[in-house]
């Protein structure tokens, strides 16, 4: 089983840490997400769990701070540690994280991942709608967020299999009110706050890059944030100019 090697307690989760982990949730119904990728990242000699989502036949969406040496793509799994007939491991041509991705701010954490040869679309693998540019989720909008990463802060094990919890939309105040404590980086322009603090249901180390879906649209990436939620999401329309650019000045 893959480890994930949790920080010493810190409110935020740097970048090299891999933030999210279902906490609160419950195993998915399998292969009920079809756009779900899951991402193994290699970064000076250690193993880094991430997710991601499919956006188009050759292109996955992530969290800019899963970079690294080498990043292996899996899409169509339910149970990573068993080889599925859904599974396609599918090498990458590019990796194109966002150039103004600050990893001391937490900015701009988004990173597209295109892929060496189209994905086979069909009822285990498929792609998932992103929003229109600058369209906004309303406060108190329930989404859903999903990963294989860990399922209590407190512990180092992660879970074979892809779980889901359900989550509000938070005001940007909720994470922005804070100016000199644990979201002092905190931007309304490109994140989203997101998990009520009150349930205690979130995503932690292990689900970074992972899509939050509202609806039937992908409006966030898990990002950052403390122990307890709200956690901060990248804000998908914000870089949709970005995505569909990328995406064609790519596509051979």
């Amino acid at each position: 089983m893959l480890i994930l090697i949790l920080l010493p307690v810190a409110f935020l989760l740097p970048p090299g840490a891999g933030a999210g982990e279902i906490i609160g949730g419950w195993e998915a119904k399998p292969h009920s997400r079809p756009y779900m990728a899951y991402l193994e990242t290699q970064r000076k000699g250690k193993t880094i769990i991430c997710g991601g989502f499919l956006v188009s036949e050759n292109f996955v969406l992530t969290a800019a701070h899963c970079n690294g040496d080498e990043i292996s793509v899996q899409l169509g799994a339910h149970n990573i540690n068993e080889q599925e007939q859904s599974q396609q491991k599918i090498s990458l041509r590019h990796r194109i994280p966002h150039p103004q991705y600050n990893k001391t701010a937490f900015n701009n954490d988004i990173m597209l991942l295109q892929l060496a040869e189209r994905a086979k679309l069909n009822r285990w693998v498929d792609t998932i709608a992103l929003p229109s540019a600058s369209e906004t989720v309303k406060p108190g909008t329930m989404c859903s967020v999903a990963g294989w990463g860990g399922t209590s802060t407190e512990s180092e094990s992660t879970p074979d299999t892809l779980r889901e919890v359900d989550v509000v939309v938070m005001p940007d105040a909720a994470c922005s009110r804070k100016p000199n404590g644990q979201y002092s980086k905190y931007k309304s322009s490109t994140m989203m706050c997101v998990g009520d603090p009150k349930t205690g249901k979130d995503s932690w180390k292990g689900d970074s890059g992972g899509p939050l879906v509202c609806g039937k649209t992908a409006q966030g990436i898990v990002s950052w944030g403390p122990k307890t939620p709200p956690g901060v999401y990248t804000k998908v329309s914000t870089f949709i100019l970005w995505i569909r650019e990328t995406m064609k000045r790519l596509q051979p």
